[in-house]
């Protein structure tokens, strides 16, 4: 037997008909009248979002380095519910953690390319996770601002949350304020930018844009804290360049670096020429 629900869900849709002819739900059958039931097509199932291809720096049976491509959603959530960086990494057997984003201990932003390290044991997972909890994940990224820092290297040591009035943005305008340290150092002075190298000590949500944008230093291109299509770009000029880190399990030293993808590279080959 149905239930109500399902009966009103097909009387909703017209799919029922009393002695040929559409009736609403509140029709009373007096007895003898011929019902038909056509249900509703089902809905065609939308095709499987393909996952997205893994770039392998680094593997052995404990644990992965990936570099991550620009426009990769890292784990599952509203409005990303198939084809993330964690369908891909379950796949190449990723474990440890939540169950849909098995082997992940740190993120990036999904317009923010470069190295990440997944767990593929649990034993290398939770090593992964003190790794994080005691700072000894060297993780280095370079940014290219707008403008010129007043010194070759600095600390920006201000607390990060959700703004109090844009629940889109983060910045040290906060109720949520949750402590966060980002150190950088210039690389390269350029006329209207300079390209940074910055190592994370903690790992706040958008923490290297809003800090640097809090001292004047925008990511160049960053359409939410920064300037949208400066150079010519279609997403910030952040890149996570380089991870170091102790194994976590056998304890041997992990050095693993990345190059600049083409766009930011051209984004800087023009930042030169400017």
């Amino acid at each position: 037997m149905g239930s109500r629900a399902a009966a009103e869900r097909l009387l909703a849709a017209g799919a029922v008909l009393v002695d040929g002819e559409l009736r609403g739900k509140s029709f009373k059958l007096a007895g003898g009248e011929e019902i038909a039931i056509e249900p509703p097509a089902p809905a065609a199932e939308e095709p499987p979002v393909p996952l997205p291809e893994l770039t392998v720096a680094y593997a052995d049976e404990h644990l992965l380095v990936v570099d991550k491509p620009a426009g990769v959603v890292v784990h599952p959530g509203a409005g990303h519910a198939g084809g993330t960086l964690a369908h891909a990494l379950a796949a190449a057997g990723a474990k440890g953690g939540e169950e849909d984003r098995q082997g992940i201990v740190h993120r990036l932003d999904r317009d923010t390319s470069g190295l990440l390290v997944v767990a593929r044991s649990q034993e290398a997972f939770e090593g992964l996770q003190r790794l994080v909890r005691r700072r000894g994940l060297t993780r280095e990224y370079l940014a290219l601002v707008v403008g010129q820092p007043r010194s070759r290297r600095g600390t920006i040591d201000a607390p990060v949350g959700r703004d109090r009035h844009d629940r889109l943005r983060h910045s040290l305008d906060t109720d949520t304020p949750r402590a966060a340290v980002t150190h950088f150092e210039l690389v390269e002075l350029l006329p209207r930018h300079a390209l940074l190298r910055v190592r994370l000590e903690t790992g706040r949500t958008h923490q290297i844009r809003v800090h640097l944008a809090a001292i004047d230093l925008p990511v160049a291109g960053d359409p939410t804290y920064g300037i949208r299509g400066d150079l010519g770009l279609e997403r910030q000029f952040l890149h996570a360049a380089r991870l170091a880190f102790a194994h976590p399990v056998t304890a041997a030293p992990i050095d693993v670096s990345s190059p600049l993808p083409p766009d930011l590279a051209a984004a800087l080959e023009a930042a030169r020429a400017s």
